[in-house]
């Protein structure tokens, strides 16, 4: 798919924004993907946000602004878990394209399109997975397998927590990308965050380069293995949060 030169330029220009340097031939794949997304948003709800500039500063930037306050030489294993459209997993793979990827949600029409991404754009070392979290968790292969797991699933953090710590290794880390004001959340989840084997250890604010959309990234540490029995059945975290 051939872009014109100024959209190529404005999405490497947005990344500078942040401290990313990337390619042509990675801005090409952001575009690829901006207009699958907007092509299959036709047919199936894969986001409310489609104008091209915004779709640049609060999906890509977005994704990848993780980048600035983690750091990512240490990370060779991510997992993405209620990956949606493929945020924030795509751009981080386009921009860290050796890192190890597993995108996983529980709607295989999502799922669908996030392979049919991963094939035009020939992203390599990256899979999808259609599954719910808490059968996903107990599998021998993905359990405690990740230096980081990520999610901007829009799930209560308590209940995030029980989803995703337990994909993540003994001295890796759980991200949750959220709005602000969770002071209240954070207090509320902290409880199942230890059970869980975490502990807090950042809260990181911060602006989109825009400067009208605040954000905040939840950091999380796994500081011991995750019990056993968790995560609970399929459905149980969200009635019953720990």
């Amino acid at each position: 798919m051939f872009h014109v030169k100024h959209e190529l330029k404005k999405v490497q220009d947005s990344l500078s924004s942040i401290g990313i340097q990337i390619s042509e031939s990675q801005a090409e794949q952001f575009l690829q993907f901006y207009d699958m997304l907007i092509e299959k948003n036709k047919v199936m709800n894969l986001t409310a946000i489609t104008e091209f500039d915004d779709v640049i500063m609060k999906h890509f930037i977005d994704s990848v602004i993780i980048s600035k306050y983690f750091d990512f030489t240490k990370v060779s294993s991510i997992i993405d878990i209620g990956t949606g459209a493929g945020f924030p997993g795509i751009p981080l793979k386009i921009v860290f394209p050796d890192i190890r990827i597993t995108l996983m949600d529980s709607l295989n029409k999502r799922i669908d399109f996030l392979t049919e991404v991963i094939h035009e754009l020939d992203l390599k070392k990256i899979d999808t997975i259609h599954e719910r979290a808490e059968t996903l968790g107990h599998k021998e292969e993905f359990r405690e397998k990740y230096d980081l797991c990520v999610s901007r699933a829009v799930a209560n953090l308590s209940v995030l927590s029980e989803y995703t710590i337990p994909f993540v290794k003994t001295g890796g880390y759980f991200i949750a990308y959220k709005g602000t004001d969770n002071d209240e959340e954070i207090k509320q989840s902290k409880k199942a965050i230890s059970i869980l084997g975490g502990t807090v250890e950042n809260i990181i604010q911060y602006k989109l380069p825009d400067n009208n959309t605040s954000r905040s990234l939840i950091v999380v540490k796994k500081i011991k293995s995750t019990g056993k029995k968790y995560p609970r059945k399929p459905g149980t975290p969200k009635k019953e949060p720990l």
